[in-house]
């Protein structure tokens, strides 16, 4: 934040006295939320919207605070039933159904390298839609490799150059999660695992392959929450535009 340009631009008539409180203090206050107007100053990337638990009316006022500052707006865990508010209310917004993501100003320059996201199973894929949308939101490149998991390993061979090629990998898995392992044994990125809440009982909705993907033997292997698809793909992201020199 540039407190001098501020002030220039209030003293020049540029900038209402509001417009410049609001930048100054770093936040708008919406009463029921505190929007976060210097994250990206801080941190490389705008506030992202929560959307599981907040009204669509919540998500409509925060998305508009959120326009002013003319970056990409993402808002996660949408139900359709509220993307249908908000494609009326932003009708240049995107909404991803399998992702349950609602974008806006999404960025056009991708990056070079790129963000191999790979699913143990086809029942993993909302997962990997959510990292895979958060991370084209904020100007990666992605490849979505899916459905190669080790009962089927065959199926990751015939695709490991693209994995291998990746500056960054997020492994995605349910079940017993020992796709993260093997992936992690093979390449020299780094490696995010995401483990999902699919599988049968003693899955423990997504326990025990958290505890698997902790416990791996594979170096280089990191590890986020439960269905943690947008995570990851924040991490992959800083990785990777560090890895592009940005």
């Amino acid at each position: 934040m540039n407190v001098t340009k501020i002030l220039q631009s209030v003293k020049n008539e540029e900038l209402s006295i509001s417009e410049a409180a609001k930048q100054l203090s770093g936040f708008s206050e919406l009463g029921f939320a505190k929007v976060d107007t210097q994250r990206k100053a801080r941190n490389g990337y705008p506030e992202v919207i929560y959307g599981e638990g907040k009204t669509v009316e919540q998500i409509v006022a925060i998305t508009e605070d959120l326009l002013t500052e003319g970056k990409a707006i993402l808002s996660t865990r949408v139900s359709a039933e509220k993307a249908v508010v908000l494609e009326q209310k932003f009708t240049d917004g995107i909404y991803h159904k399998g992702a349950r993501c609602f974008v806006l100003n999404s960025s056009n320059k991708l990056t070079d390298g790129y963000i191999a996201i790979v699913t143990a199973g086809t029942s993993d894929i909302g997962v990997a839609e959510e990292a895979a949308i958060t991370a084209e939101t904020f100007g990666n490149s992605v490849k979505r490799i899916y459905d190669v998991g080790v009962a089927g390993i065959h199926r990751l061979f015939a695709n490991l150059d693209d994995i291998k090629n990746a500056s960054v990998v997020i492994v995605i898995a349910g079940m017993e999660g020992a796709l993260v392992s093997v992936v992690g044994g093979l390449v020299d990125k780094p490696v995010i695992a995401v483990p999902t809440s699919v599988g049968y009982g003693t899955n423990l909705d997504g326990i025990t392959a958290l505890f698997s993907m902790l416990n791996s033997c594979s170096s280089g292997v990191s590890v986020v929450n439960i269905d943690n698809g947008f995570g990851a793909a924040y991490n992959a992201s800083i990785i990777n535009k560090i890895r592009e020199g940005e």
